[in-house]
């Protein structure tokens, strides 16, 4: 099967297997999040990449297997309104950036800081802190070493644009400076990016209107 990353609240999960990690993308919620679970081909070790909604869809994704972590990428409540849930079911360890973790209400156990890794299993996932969307948002890069990054990119970078930063144009401009130095700058056209929201993308997609994005402000 083809995976498109298309998906929808109350739809299936999208699967795309990589030949040592499998990612299953779901939507949930009303604001239409996307959560990650990552399960590692060696070892069936599972983590999941932001709680956002509807516990139940979740730990029907994550299975009797259960999961070893959850990773918020940023403080905005749409994407950890399932994880008290999440956590109280699975044990599950709980990882997110240092500067937001304050502003989410479930215990952090690792504060996560750029140039850290997460791992799942053998897979080893590094964290790049963006700045401008939250003050402590993450996004996880995973170097496949059979083709192409992955990146799990939160609300800091969407198809057509940076997140939403509100109208401040200095967090504006930190967001995109961030994005293109610690993404756009050390990763390859061919790196597949799944969003909080929305369909995927690649960089190479997005990376002939940066100078588009930086002019219109947003």
């Amino acid at each position: 099967m083809t995976y498109s990353g298309a998906v929808k609240v109350g739809g299936p999960a999208d699967v795309h297997e990589l030949p040592d990690l499998m990612i299953s993308k779901v939507a949930v919620g009303p604001m239409n999040n996307n959560a990650y679970l990552l399960r590692c081909r060696a070892t069936d070790e599972q983590l999941l990449i932001d709680a956002a909604a509807e516990p139940e869809s979740l730990l029907r994704l994550i299975g009797d297997d259960g999961i070893t972590s959850v990773v918020t990428t940023h403080r905005h409540g749409d994407h950890w309104g399932a994880l008290a849930d999440v956590v109280e079911a699975t044990g599950a360890r709980t990882y997110a950036g240092a500067h937001d973790a304050e502003g989410i209400p479930v215990a952090t156990d690792v504060l996560v800081a750029d140039g850290d890794t997460v791992t799942v299993g053998r897979v080893t996932l590094t964290a790049r802190h963006l700045v401008g969307h939250t003050p402590g948002s993450i996004a996880l890069i995973y170097d496949d070493p059979h083709g192409h990054p992955h990146v799990f990119t939160g609300d800091c970078l969407f198809p057509g644009g940076v997140g939403n930063t509100h109208g401040d144009q200095k967090a504006f401009e930190r967001l995109i400076d961030d994005v293109e130095q610690k993404l756009f700058e050390r990763l390859p056209d061919e790196t597949w990016v799944y969003p909080g929201h929305g369909d995927d993308t690649t960089l190479g997609a997005e990376r002939p209107h940066l100078a588009e994005w930086r002019e219109r402000g947003w």
